[in-house]
C-alpha cells in the first residue's frame, strides 16, 4: 500500500521535497513551519494541510520534519500537541535536517518508548536540486526501516546512501559540511590575501580552476562572485553553515578528537556574523573579508 507521507516544514528545501511527493502519488498532509509563501501549487496537487504537528501525524505513516536543526526539531516532537505526545506506534519520524546528534539519540529514544522510530536522512544539494527531485541523502536507519522508507525517498532523491545504523546520517552530514565550510572559508581567506597583494584576482580564478585545487565549493564561491559581481552562487545561509559548525565542533569535543580546522572555520562564520553578514549566503565570507580587511574582492 501507498504510505501515507505528513511533511512539517514547508521551507526552501521542504517545497520540492513535497511537491515531488505529491507527483509521485504519495498522499501527503503538511503543516507549515514558519512560510506560507509556497504552498498554493501543493493544494492544488492534492496537498492537505494540518493545523497542529499533531493532526499532520495522525493522517501519516511516515513523517518527514525538514526545519532548521535540533532546537526546531525538538519543539515538533516535544511540544503541545509535539509527535511524542501523539505519535502513534508503528509511526516512522524522519529527520532531513541536519541536527546535533546527542539531540537526536535523545529523541531517538523517547520516541522508542512509544513505539516511534526516528530515522535521520540529512540532505545535501540546494533547493534547485529539491524542486528538480535530484537531492542526495545519507541515511541511519536499520536495515528493514531502510528498506521501508527507500521507495519514499526515491520520489524527491537522485542519490540515496544508507550508510549505517541510526544516528550515522547526522554525524556523516556533520562531517560533509564541515570540509565544504571550511574550503568555503579558507578561499574568502586566500582571495582577501591575493587582493591585499595587487594580485589580479581572475588570474587567481583561473590557475584554480585549472589545477587540483577546483572543486565545486570552489566554483560555487568564485564563478558568479569574480564573473557578475553575484554572491548567491552557493545556496546556503550563513547562518546555517554557522550553526552546523557549532553542532561539528560539539561533537568532536564529545567524542573527544581535536578540531583545529573545524574550529577555525566555525570562528570564521561567526566573526561574519559579527560583521553583519549572518543573513546572507555563503559566498558573502567575501563581502566580510572586504569588510574586515579593507580590500576589494566583489567587483561593483
Amino acid at each position: 500500500m501507498t504510505k501515507k507521507i505528513g511533511f512539517i516544514g514547508i521551507g526552501m528545501m521542504g517545497h520540492g521535497m513535497a511537491k515531488n511527493l505529491l507527483a509521485k502519488g504519495f498522499p501527503l498532509t503538511f503543516k507549515v513551519n514558519r512560510n506560507r509563501d509556497n504552498l498554493t501549487d501543493l493544494i492544488a496537487a492534492g496537498a492537505k494541510e494540518a493545523n497542529t504537528n499533531a493532526e499532520c501525524a495522525q493522517a501519516s505513516d511516515i513523517v518527514f520534519i525538514c526545519v532548521t536543526g535540533s532546537p526546531q526539531v525538538e519543539q515538533i516532537v516535544y511540544g503541545p500537541q509535539g509527535l511524542l505526545e501523539s505519535g502513534r506506534a508503528g509511526l516512522i519520524v524522519v529527520d532531513t535536517s541536519t541536527a546535533e546528534p546527542s539531540s537526536s539519540a535523545r529523541i531517538r529514544n523517547d520516541l522508542a518508548a512509544k513505539g516511534i522510530k526516528l530515522i535521520d536522512a540529512p540532505l545535501a544539494r540546494t533547493p534547485k536540486e529539491a524542486e528538480e527531485g535530484r537531492l542526495n541523502t545519507m541515511v541511519g536507519a536499520e536495515p528493514e526501516d531502510f528498506k521501508t522508507l527507500e521507495p519514499v525517498l526515491k520520489a524527491f532523491c537522485e542519490n540515496i546512501f544508507h550508510i549505517g545504523p541510526p544516528g550515522h546520517g547526522h554525524v556523516l552530514k556533520l562531517v560533509n559540511n564541515m570540509m565544504a565550510m571550511s574550503f568555503a572559508a579558507a578561499t574568502a581567506e586566500a582571495f582577501a590575501v591575493a587582493a591585499k597583494s595587487g594580485l589580479d584576482l581572475h588570474r587567481v580564478y583561473d590557475v584554480v580552476s585549472a589545477g587540483g585545487v577546483n572543486c565545486g565549493i570552489f566554483q560555487m564561491m568564485a564563478t558568479k562572485t569574480l564573473k557578475e559581481g553575484d554572491v548567491t552562487g552557493f545556496k546556503f545561509g550563513i547562518a546555517n553553515a554557522q550553526k552546523d559548525l557549532r553542532y561539528y565542533t560539539h561533537l568532536a569535543e564529545m567524542l573527544p578528537v581535536s578540531s583545529l580546522i573545524g574550529e577555525a572555520t566555525h570562528q570564521s562564520l561567526i566573526q561574519a556574523s559579527n560583521a553583519g553578514f549572518s543573513d546572507k549566503l555563503i559566498a558573502s565570507l567575501f563581502e566580510a573579508q572586504e569588510k574586515l580587511n579593507d580590500v576589494k574582492i566583489v567587483p561593483r
